[in-house]
């Protein structure tokens, strides 16, 4: 769906679009979000474009695994001390709004609230 040079993700990545960065290295990125939700909410990314979690396989374990591995640390560092929520949206139906495989980390001293509404 998304070409790698349009895509926002791909130009943060590259630097072209700046970001408040809160964690990068070779493999992943997590900068906040610019339309926060809650006090606490940042993205977390592959530097790799891999558009939604359908792409992903085995050659994507290194940094989905890492994404995970971080974002306790990298939550609390942001704010969220007593818990927090980890969204990745997938293709149409799941609201996925930038096809580029993200996490959502999203917290604050408050809770949440219901994190969907149940059908009846």
């Amino acid at each position: 769906m998304t070409d790698m040079e349009d895509c926002l993700f791909c130009k943060i990545v590259r630097g072209a679009i700046p970001s408040r960065k809160l964690y990068e290295d070779d493999d992943v990125l997590a900068f906040h979000d610019i339309r926060p939700v809650a006090p606490v909410h940042f993205l977390i990314i592959p530097k790799t474009h891999v558009e939604t979690l359908y792409e992903t396989g085995v050659e994507h374990q290194a940094a989905l695994g890492k994404m995970l591995a971080l974002v306790g640390g990298l939550a609390r560092e942001a704010g969220a001390n007593d818990g927090f929520r980890t969204i990745v949206n997938c293709g149409r139906v799941g609201h996925q709004e930038v096809y580029h495989l993200h996490m959502h980390v999203i917290g604050g001293p408050e809770p949440l609230g219901p994190m969907i509404v149940r059908r009846k």
